[in-house]
């Protein structure tokens, strides 16, 4: 193994400098161990000088850089599951796409770094200090001001913090519009001018944070414990929160089961019975059973759905523009027709859904209005998309194996990351399209 003879010095501890060309070595060792073969070996990267070091798709889970300076590393799309990155110098270095499932992240310093669309599912930041054994055994501690982890003007868009412990976390300016951050643990934490744009804490630990200044326009907070969080000056427009987003169920003229039951009658009996049901701008949450009725027309723009479960519904022809589907179920569903204009349906699992034309008489067919929607991560694997008006919708991230696109207009969506095939691309009509990464059929 060849090493730079470059040592640096810094708070008590040696650092041995690795090259590239070491770096490489001693990544392909460790995932030969991985893969079980003959000469693999676990990466040991503890109190290593890495600085500008590119690491990028490298299979290094369970690898240890305990103290580690990365500053400026390239390690994007790398797989760093449960790596041991215990007071690790993360400044500047970029992490977009890449794995950090369980990682040990604990008083790291990640000023400026990018963790765009990083995966760091119960990673632990939480405060640390490094120690070492001195000869007799007993623990010497070298930096008793390592504290919690440090992440100001940090970008973590997009990214998964589902049950992080981020208790105490040093995120002043960092950004982390559209996060994922679903029972995270954020007691404490120090997110003073954040973006939060987005992003979902729902029932995540937020007892004592500062949001001082952040704006979190459109971030999910319910279930969230908030009651000691501070949040002066913040922007808290369009927050879902645990009250009714809109109008409540409890001031409809009639309850709703009764009205839901009428217009499931109305639309199976073709208007001979019951009626229409009218639930615009309602916050429709706490309703349970809607999965596999007859909603047929149903008229509900603006209403609130985030979170439900609507698999096999039936909601053909529905008025739904600007509603709020984020995260909702929608398995199956059959939505021909549907105007979903601007719609909010960030995470929403579409699979096999009918979002095709609906036949409304010989030769007159209905197409799905999808124009302006928000679809970041959905989930649209076998759904049927013909003829839909996709224009201007934010498709990122989004998964469209298998997905049924002729005719589909897409001119100026966005579909960064998202996961489509050249053959069902050479269906679509799109001019402007930004961010289109082709996979082979």
């Amino acid at each position: 193994m060849v090493y730079k003879t470059m040592l640096t010095n810094r708070d008590g501890i040696s650092y041995r400098r690795v090259s590239q060309e070491a770096a490489e070595q001693i990544a392909r060792r460790h995932e030969m161990l991985m893969l079980g073969r003959l000469g693999g070996a676990r990466a040991n990267f503890a109190y290593t000088d890495l600085t500008g070091i590119d690491l990028s798709g490298r299979q290094l889970n369970d690898a240890d850089f305990t103290g580690a300076i990365l500053c400026d590393a390239i390690l994007n799309g790398a797989n760093l599951e449960s790596v041991t990155l215990f007071g690790a110098d993360l400044r500047r270095v970029s992490l977009r796409d890449t794995n950090l499932r369980r990682a040990d992240l604990r008083g790291v310093c990640m000023r400026g770094a990018d963790l765009t669309g990083a995966d760091m599912y119960e990673a632990d930041l939480r405060e640390g200090m490094i120690a070492e054994r001195d000869r007799r055994g007993n623990l010497k501690y070298l930096r008793r001001d390592l504290g919690p982890s440090e992440m100001p003007a940090a970008i973590v868009a997009l990214a998964n913090l589902e049950r992080a412990e981020m208790g105490g976390v040093v995120a002043m300016q960092a950004d982390f519009t559209d996060a994922n951050m679903r029972h995270c643990s954020l007691a404490r934490a120090n997110l003073r001018n954040a973006t939060l744009k987005g992003a979902s804490l729902q029932k995540a630990d937020l007892s004592g944070a500062n949001f001082t200044g952040a704006d979190l326009e459109g971030a999910i907070l319910a279930g969230a414990s908030s009651g000691t969080a501070v949040f002066d000056g913040a922007n808290l427009k369009d927050v879902l929160g645990d009250d009714p987003a809109g109008r409540s169920i409890d001031k409809l003229h009639a309850p709703i089961e009764k009205l839901l039951d009428a217009h499931e009658a109305w639309a199976k009996t073709d208007g001979r019975e019951g009626e229409p049901c009218l639930l615009g701008d309602v916050d429709l949450r706490s309703v349970r059973g809607l999965a596999h009725r007859d909603l047929t027309a149903f008229v509900a723009p603006g209403a609130v759905f985030y979170g439900m479960d609507l698999s096999g519904v039936s909601m053909q022809g529905a008025q739904l523009a600007g509603a709020d589907l984020r995260n909702v179920k929608l398995v199956g569903a059959d939505l021909r027709g549907a105007n979903l204009s601007n719609a909010k349906l960030k995470g929403c699992d579409l699979r096999d859904a009918n979002l095709g034309p609906l036949l409304i008489g010989e030769g007159r067919i209905v197409p799905i209005q999808l124009r302006g929607a928000n679809m970041r991560y959905c989930n649209l694997q076998g759904a049927d998309l013909r003829r839909g008006d996709l224009r201007d919708a934010d498709l990122s991230h989004a998964n469209l194996m298998g997905a049924n696109l002729k005719n589909v207009a897409l001119s100026h969506a966005v579909l960064t990351g998202a996961t489509i095939t050249h053959t069902a691309f050479r269906d679509v009509i799109a001019d402007g399209v930004i961010g289109a990464k082709l996979l082979p059929a």
